[in-house]
């Protein structure tokens, strides 16, 4: 049998400055803290660009299909209508999307990219819900500000 170990000390309470300095640090040299520090957030990010890729084929592909009429509550009527502006909106989505796989390719160094997607869709998200229907408050502003967080907190 070994002894205890008294080397070891308890860490103190890091400042909200020490804790952004050392996260820094880590992005910097991503070796100080071991592999796989972000892989919650990769995977919440990955599942936020997931579900803008479906927005796109919804909006652009399946907008004036039963399917689209059912997934955004469309009448047939409507959803004829506003087909090109529907297309348009997926197309934005799609930007999205892209966004958040770019910064999900860049890895660590993407920090910014997946920061900056992210906060575009939880804004999109809230706005949407406000205005448009409160189902997007789940569907997109949610999953964002989760990924969000894990991204934040180095997850």
């Amino acid at each position: 049998m070994g002894s205890a170990r008294t080397d070891i000390k308890p860490r103190a309470m890091a400042t909200p400055s020490e804790w952004l300095a050392r996260k820094t640090r880590m992005r910097e040299h991503p070796d100080l803290d071991g592999k796989g520090e972000t892989m919650i957030a990769s995977i919440l990010v990955g599942l936020v660009a997931l579900i803008h890729v479906y927005i796109v084929y919804l909006e652009m592909v399946l907008w004036n299909t039963p399917r689209g009429h059912k997934a955004f509550g469309l009448t047939p009527e409507f959803a004829a209508a506003s087909k090109v502006l529907a297309a348009n909106q997926g197309l934005y989505n799609g930007f999205l999307a892209a966004g958040l796989i770019w910064g999900l390719y860049l890895g660590e160094a993407g920090f910014q990219v997946k920061t900056f997607f992210l906060l575009c869709i939880l804004v999109a998200g809230l706005y949407g819900a406000a205005t448009a229907n409160r189902k997007i408050l789940y569907i997109q502003a949610i999953p964002a500000a989760l990924a969000l967080i894990a991204l934040w907190l180095g997850w």
